[in-house]
């Protein structure tokens, strides 16, 4: 049986899933500092912090979402230098959870947001 030689396929699909969470790192922050610039909800007011309001939900999810998909490139760069070219159907469902979940994240902070 001959064997598939992928090349250099793989790395690159690393590299770009790397500077994917590079710029989900970016859209993170905007929404974190959109959540800490707010201003804070009645029941804060003694204190000054924001609240857990639908920002505090978003900047809650979006950073979830940006760990998971950290989790999620992590554990695809220690297979592939493993050996193992082919992504397991879990981590394909993982990732395409939190890709979703932070898009979804990022829009309602921008239509709530205003």
């Amino acid at each position: 049986m001959e064997v598939r030689d992928p090349g250099l396929q793989p790395e690159r699909t690393t590299l770009a899933w790397r500077r994917t969470l590079i710029s989900l790192v970016v859209v993170d922050l905007f929404i974190w500092r959109s959540w800490l610039t707010s201003e804070p909800s009645t029941a804060n007011l003694m204190t000054g912090l924001p609240g857990l309001d639908y920002q505090g939900i978003c900047a809650l999810m979006a950073a979830a979402a940006t760990v998971v998909l950290a989790s999620v490139v992590w554990v695809r760069s220690r297979q592939l230098h493993a050996g193992n070219e082919a992504a397991s159907a879990q981590l394909i469902l993982v990732s395409t959870l939190a890709v979703v979940g932070l898009a979804a994240t990022a829009m309602a902070a921008i239509a709530l947001g205003g």
